[in-house]
């Protein structure tokens, strides 16, 4: 495959699935090393450019409004590409990519039009680590294989004896019924054990952890061990800095999880109602309930939002703190 020059990847979703797309982004670059890679991507997934140095420009297509008009806006902006590949499971992602008139195309098989349109349609696996769906993407195209999502944060010196907690999940999922994790007050009762356990506790989070975030500072008295650190970090970047000083992470299944992955940090992580496999390499340590749901992991397999006994999500502090300190 010669003449590569320019790529256009889409992927439309949150931080979290740009982060788990990148390992195919880097093995198309490490192929193509010359070619100018181009991101079609969310608005509110843009600051995933500044964690990687594959990207080299990106297309913001804000689907979650005036889908329509932003797709054919879409379409005119993304011509004279060489190679194209798309993620979407939606029948329609072959037609667009068709539509943008790039030479190469690949896609999932979404049916007769996908395998009509597209130089060729991928069996889409869901049931693998998603970064690993994403890759089978390039898969006709490179032998190079990059496992897990890398990020070019240069990894700094550790906070002896520290865990990083990261209590929350975007808002948007909130609202939409989807719950993830445990309750304000059970993470407030984690970071008070861990405290007492000796260990260093560094404190983060975003706009959308405001409300768990208040119920933690009013639990925890000001101390030498307690590190409050939510609100400074200003960007993706940053907070990447702040997670590789730390020697644990403690988060939600969240954006934040797929960065710690990639900085390559000891991560604990909260799962209910979704899928640690299909979510997290084997070395994240899922912090579960022992809750014997027969639907479990149900969030998006079997429904949308989450059902509202949240059997799953009955972990207590001390089944944290168990799985961290052992």
């Amino acid at each position: 495959m010669k003449n590569i020059n320019k790529i256009l990847a889409v992927n439309f979703g949150g931080i979290g699935d740009e982060i788990l797309f990148l390992p195919a982004l880097i093995s198309l670059k490490k192929e193509f090393p010359n070619a100018k890679i181009t991101l079609a991507l969310e608005p509110r997934s843009k600051g995933v450019k500044d964690l990687t140095d594959v990207i080299d420009d990106v297309i913001l297509v804000n689907v979650k409004k005036n889908k329509y008009f932003e797709l054919i806006k879409f379409i005119i902006k993304a011509r004279g590409f060489d190679l194209a590949i798309t993620s979407g499971g939606n029948k329609f992602m072959s037609i667009i990519l068709f539509l943008t008139g790039a030479k190469l195309r690949y896609g999932y098989d979404t049916g007769f039009l996908s395998r009509k349109l597209l130089t060729k349609a991928i069996c889409l696996n869901k049931n693998q680590y998603a970064a690993k769906m994403y890759h089978d993407l390039v898969s006709p195209i490179t032998k190079n294989v990059t496992g897990i999502p890398q990020i070019n944060i240069k990894p700094s010196e550790k906070v002896t004896n520290s865990v990083l907690v990261h209590p929350g999940v975007s808002k948007m999922s909130v609202n939409k019924g989807m719950i993830k994790t445990i309750n304000a007050n059970t993470w407030a009762e984690t970071v008070k054990l861990l405290l007492k356990s000796g260990k260093k506790v560094i404190l983060a989070g975003g706009p959308d952890d405001e409300d768990v975030i208040k119920v933690i500072r009013g639990e925890i008295e000001p101390c030498e061990n307690f590190v409050d650190m939510y609100g400074k970090t200003k960007n993706l970047a940053e907070l990447a800095q702040l997670i590789g000083k730390s020697e644990k992470f403690l988060c939600s299944d969240s954006a934040p999880l797929h960065i710690a992955v990639a900085m390559g940090v000891e991560t604990y992580a909260i799962f209910g109602p979704t899928d640690d496999k299909k979510l997290v390499p084997p070395t994240v340590f899922a912090i579960k309930a022992n809750d014997n749901c027969p639907l479990k992991p149900c969030l998006w397999q079997k429904r949308q939002t989450t059902c509202e006994s949240l059997d799953c999500l009955k972990i207590t502090a001390e089944d944290v703190l168990e799985a961290i300190i052992g």
